[in-house]
């Protein structure tokens, strides 16, 4: 009996050691609104800085989710210290149960994590960036540590798991710059003159005022010839690359009308080609 009452005794010792006092809960949930907080109005002015900040806008807001990652992180340190000093024996225990969390169903979330990581240290796009991924095109509006969300141009907002980065080819169509390159197609009939076609399509390029030329950034104007008809593709970079809807139709719409003018005609109808976009 003597031995149960000891036993009994131990048990009831370790009961508050085990459970977290009120003090501690509310250190913990302090922690995390301050580290919302935080992340929430350095977010709101960074991108109220960034708009102001004219072709440098992507680069201030690449700021944002390396500030998030090391916001959280933090959060998490200071949480860990409120429970226990977090020495060597505390850490080796806590990535042990962490591990065996991640192989209990947390590894997809923890996959999220680190892509988020990887995105926000090696910048294969960064918010403002167009890009291309998992079949969604649009524009990043943000950077989160699972997910990154973008604006597609029909103005619905698709949320990417950051692991996709390790799984699917993504393209960034700017690169980290205000400017990007924009394809405009013109399809003639097979039997109209195509030099004053390119012609007429180059002057909509080099005249547009959403264009954006350089020696770095030139523009050029190709021909190709298919058993029914003409392609007269120009290649320009857009000044900024919010205007690349407008940029390719204020170009296409100048350049028809002057086309037309010449007397340079589409292909017959049936011969139109179906995709009119291709990159």
């Amino acid at each position: 009996m003597a031995e149960i009452n000891v036993t009994s005794a131990t048990e009831s010792s370790l009961i508050p050691s085990i459970v977290p006092d009120l003090d501690a809960v509310i250190s913990v949930v302090l922690i995390l609104v301050v580290a919302y907080l935080i992340v929430k109005v350095a977010d709101i002015l960074l991108r109220k800085i960034s708009e102001k900040a004219g072709r440098y806008r992507i680069t201030v807001t690449m700021v944002i989710p390396l500030l998030k990652i090391i916001v959280y992180v933090s959060a998490v340190y200071f949480i860990l210290k409120v429970f226990f000093d977090p020495g060597l024996t505390e850490l080796a225990l806590f990535s042990g149960l962490f591990g065996a969390a991640i192989g209990f169903g947390l590894k997809d979330i923890f996959a999220d994590i680190v892509g988020g990581v990887v995105i926000a240290f090696e910048r294969p796009y960064q918010i403002g960036d167009k890009i291309e991924v998992s079949g969604t095109y649009g524009e990043v509006t943000d950077i989160g540590l699972r997910a990154t969300r973008v604006v597609t141009p029909d103005d619905s907002v698709v949320s990417i798991p950051n692991y996709a980065i390790f799984q699917e080819p993504t393209a960034s169509q700017n690169a980290g710059k205000t400017e990007m390159m924009v394809i405009i197609d013109i399809y003639i009939d097979p039997r109209s003159d195509a030099g004053t076609a390119m012609s007429i399509l180059k002057d909509a390029l080099i005249t547009s005022k959403y264009v954006y030329i350089s020696p770095k950034r030139p523009y050029t104007v190709l021909l190709q010839d298919y058993p029914f008809y003409r392609r007269i593709r120009g290649k320009a970079y857009v000044n900024d690359l919010r205007s690349e809807f407008e940029f390719g139709s204020e170009v296409t719409r100048r350049a028809w009308v002057e086309l037309t003018r010449q007397g340079i005609l589409p292909p017959p109808p049936a011969h139109v080609p179906g995709e009119v976009t291709e990159k």
